[in-house]
């Protein structure tokens, strides 16, 4: 009699395992959880450094296999590269400094912009996803300036706290986003000058450029972002869609 009082108390008590699976408003609209904003800035700068030597391996992987197709005469000898001049180490003037823009910058100017397409690829995943939460009780957007004053006000105020300072169009497809202050570059300096700092923030508008991007298609709209820095903190991104969006 006590084993059988034992077993119904026992099957009627629910399981551990069906006790911790959650419910499903909570797997459909999970709570926010929030970071420190400087985690964020902390994370873009490892997160540069660490896609920039991942670049550098990747080169040097495919020039060592175009050597040895090279080698082996599956491939023509190309022309050897002249040799980039190489930057001074010591600190220079802001004048010098100015000056050395004409010099060329080929080499890196190549790997600048493998880095910039690896973080904009990660930039569209992340606007993708974004545009995809912050959309889940809207309607579709049918038209191409009610996206992009979505991309305005509730994606840039997801993403960088503020709204955009600016929006100018042409209204033929190509729109202007201006950020006076823009979060990213903010505390983007250099000690070689005012030239090496812009150099450095166009790397870390970048993944901007591509949530923008991934926002938009996952919107439905297929958009070039271009993004320009000219004079810190302050950055625009040209937005430019294809007739008829």
């Amino acid at each position: 009699m006590s084993s059988r009082n034992s077993f119904q108390s026992g099957a009627a008590r629910p399981s551990s395992s069906m006790s911790t699976v959650p419910s499903l408003a909570a797997v459909a609209d999970p709570p926010p959880r929030y970071v420190d904003g400087a985690a964020m800035d902390y994370f873009a700068i490892e997160m540069v450094n660490t896609l920039r030597a991942s670049s550098a391996v990747a080169a040097a992987r495919a020039k060592k296999v175009e050597q040895e197709m090279i080698e082996a005469g599956l491939m023509p000898t190309t022309a050897p590269v002249p040799p980039t001049l190489k930057k001074d180490k010591m600190r220079d003037s802001m004048g010098s400094n100015a000056s050395r823009v004409s010099l060329p910058k080929d080499g890196q100017d190549g790997d600048d912009e493998e880095l910039r397409a690896r973080l904009e690829a990660i930039g569209m995943h992340v606007g993708a996803n974004m545009a995809e939460r912050l959309c889940h009780d809207r309607g579709l957007f049918s038209d191409t300036l009610d996206a992009i004053k979505f991309i305005c006000k509730d994606l840039w105020n997801a993403c960088w706290e503020k709204q955009v300072d600016n929006l100018r169009t042409n209204h033929r497809g190509v729109y202007v986003l201006q950020d006076n202050a823009f979060k990213p570059i903010t505390r983007i300096s250099g000690w070689e000058g005012r030239a090496e700092s812009l150099r450095r923030s166009r790397l870390y508008v970048a993944m901007p450029a591509g949530i923008i991007r991934g926002a938009l298609a996952r919107l439905g709209f297929q958009a070039v972002v271009v993004p320009e820095v000219t004079n810190l903190p302050q950055c625009t991104f040209q937005v430019k869609l294809p007739k008829g969006s």
